[in-house]
């Protein structure tokens, strides 16, 4: 497998530091800008100041103690004020002045840290089951062959231009939490140890599950599938129209879904000998043991005996910065420790024995979700967001503030997700209950929709019900609150026994 060195990296960021630098002095305008900084995974905010925020890539979800460590140093030295743990498993640095966004993106390179292609059209963070390897209920780790895939992925950035962004996802379980199925590429694990393999899937405008084009794939092959779907993307992939230039939009161009299927397997064998395509596993094996027990709800037993995994959900997916420094601290100590980061914006201090649990368990406790409902998604919204059209951190927090002050008991309402515009960052069509950015009457407003799930073989996007002024939206999440509360039933056994429960208490706000 070719391996792009990181000097190669470094010096194409000469064209970034140029660019930075004639934006920053307003020499550039903010939209040509854009169309040089997404290669380099930075862009510029929203606002009169010119800002920047720079996306950290994390292949597989996987941060170490050492990448960790550097982002925290980055932190302290640079004064950062606002980070993001976002839907693809990355970690966003906001309100960068020209020198930081420049030198923190150069100086990643020594710990491992590619900011490349963290936007525009190219290869994206692969994502991955959050707790391979860990999750009892996985079928075999694809931890290891999901950074694979991201680090073959990475020679496509320099390599001919594709149509749009190109996504890959691996998934251990049912579960789904990468998403596999809704990839432009993804690789769902089987209980035999292979792959089925599903391409064109997507969220957004025109969202689309994907096609299964190939089913009991043997790991090793995996780069295969990679090539095979860049070349097909590159072929019938629309270049004229960017809005319908994602890969879902291939299933219709190609004529359904037996079409696709047919196409992609022609592609694939046609890649058949053109690249080399072996490369070495690197199995995280976990040696580590622990004694001792822990009963809390953000403690989740691993299969590795003794061994518990932390949950970390800071409101709307953004950490306070020290909180993050502290944690960074105390994970160099720890055995076998790092973070791995969810579609969901969660992230999981894993490898813990009970007692270094219960340190992280209090070391989180003031940042971090009190409740299911707490546990929402939210992108970084319109404030920020050049892309955005409402600001979705702010509508969470009010909405927040609304069930605190209500008194809604834990388990009343489930945890939603919030995306500013219609591009569905925080993946509001697979959950329970979604909010995308919309206008009424001339006012900010939120679409919502109900029902979405993720899960493998299940998977449906969610009915849109009505557009909620987003005043109300808070009033709306109260009133079904206390309608759930005085069921006296859990929101998914209330939901169960009232089919069309959401849709009859949201009425009045529609």
């Amino acid at each position: 497998m070719k391996i792009i060195p990181e000097a190669s990296w470094k010096e194409d960021m000469k064209v970034f530091r140029e660019a930075a630098a004639k934006y920053y002095a307003g020499e550039l305008k903010r939209a040509e800008y854009k169309g040089i900084s997404g290669k380099f995974g930075s862009y510029a905010q929203k606002g009169d100041k010119p800002l920047s925020m720079l996306r950290l890539r994390m292949p597989a979800g996987r941060l170490t103690p050492k990448k960790m460590a550097f982002i925290a140093d980055a932190v302290r030295k640079y004064a950062i004020n606002k980070m993001k743990f976002t839907t693809c498993q990355t970690v966003q640095l906001h309100n960068l002045e020209l020198e930081p966004v420049c030198q923190i993106m150069e100086d990643a390179l020594q710990v491992g840290i590619v900011t490349v292609g963290g936007g525009g059209d190219f290869p994206r963070n692969t994502t991955c089951s959050p707790l391979s390897g860990l999750d009892k209920d996985e079928y075999f780790d694809v931890m290891p062959y999901a950074e694979a895939a991201g680090q073959y992925a990475m020679q496509f950035i320099n390599a001919e231009k594709m149509p749009r962004k190109y996504k890959i996802g691996f998934s251990s379980s049912p579960k789904n939490q990468s998403h596999a199925t809704m990839r432009d590429l993804g690789f769902a694990a089987r209980p035999d140890g292979k792959f089925d393999v599903y391409s064109a899937g997507g969220l957004g405008l025109n969202p689309m599950i994907g096609v299964k084009v190939a089913e009991a794939v043997e790991p090793k092959d995996i780069l295969k599938y990679v090539r095979a779907m860049w070349v097909l993307f590159r072929t019938y992939g629309d270049y004229k129209n960017r809005m319908r230039a994602r890969s879902r939009f291939m299933q219709e161009t190609l004529g359904g879904p037996e079409n696709y299927r047919k196409a992609f397997q022609e592609k694939l064998a046609e890649v058949e000998g053109t690249d080399d395509f072996d490369f070495e596993i690197h199995p995280n094996v976990i040696t580590k043991t622990g004694t001792g027990t822990i009963q809390h709800s953000r403690a989740i037993p691993q299969k590795q005996e003794g061994l518990y995994s932390v949950i970390w959900h800071p409101l709307g997916g953004c950490p306070n910065p020290e909180i993050f420094c502290q944690v960074s601290d105390a994970l160099q100590e720890v055995e076998a420790g790092e973070i791995r980061l969810a579609l969901d914006e969660t992230a999981y201090i894993v490898n813990l024995n009970a007692e270094e649990a219960e340190k992280f368990i209090e070391l989180t406790a003031s940042d971090t979700a009190q409740s299911q409902f707490e546990m929402a998604s939210a992108c970084i919204g319109a404030s920020i967001c050049q892309q955005g059209v409402r600001d979705s951190q702010a509508v969470l927090k009010a909405a927040v503030e609304a069930v605190r002050e209500a008194g809604i008991p834990d388990g009343a309402l489930p945890a939603i997700h919030i995306s500013g515009c219609p591009g569905s960052c925080a993946t509001p069509q697979l959950a329970v209950m979604g909010f995308r950015g919309a206008v009424k009457e001339r006012q900010s407003a939120w679409l919502l929709t109900i029902n979405g799930c993720e899960l493998q073989g299940k998977e449906v996007f969610g009915q849109e019900v009505g557009v909620i002024f987003e005043t109300e939206v808070p009033d709306f999440l109260v009133a079904l609150g206390r309608t759930v509360a005085d069921s006296g039933m859990s929101f998914a056994d209330w939901l169960k026994a009232n089919p069309e429960g959401i849709q009859k208490a949201a009425e009045p706000f529609i």
